[in-house]
């Protein structure tokens, strides 16, 4: 029987391929539990086992100033990426093999609309609010 190592919440997508960057995709992703046993990663019905692992890399990234992760994994002819925050687990010895690296993440153009649009919205207020006469 596997052993239970490490479960936490994550957002999870098959959706990005190789880019590691914020998008609509992590919109809808999937949100669940992720259990790290000895043998293998389970989200939801997902099921990775480790010897099904063709390359898994851990990415340390920072989001507005907040340390998280991105564990992209790739196996079943898929890739797989799990949003994933700070915490010992992740800094420590991992039950299978991963390459660490640092990533800084990209912006889709969805993301890059809803934050023009955001301070487009900001900046009406701020105008209407202080500097419109009436």
């Amino acid at each position: 029987m596997s052993e239970l190592l490490h479960r936490c919440m994550t957002k999870a997508t098959t959706a990005e391929g190789n880019d590691i960057r914020r998008s609509l995709n992590w919109v809808v992703s999937r949100r669940g539990l992720l259990q790290i046993y000895d043998d293998r990663l389970e989200c939801g019905n997902w099921n990775i086992p480790y010897a099904d692992v063709e390359e898994a890399v851990l990415f340390r990234t920072r989001q507005m100033f907040i340390p998280g992760y991105v564990l992209r994994i790739k196996a079943h002819g898929k890739i797989y990426q799990f949003g994933l925050n700070p915490g010992r687990f992740w800094a420590s010895e991992l039950p299978f093999p991963a390459e660490r690296r640092s990533a800084k993440l990209k912006l889709s153009w969805f993301s890059l609309t809803v934050r023009v649009a955001a301070l487009v919205v900001l900046g009406y207020w701020i105008w209407d609010q202080f500097f419109r006469e009436g």
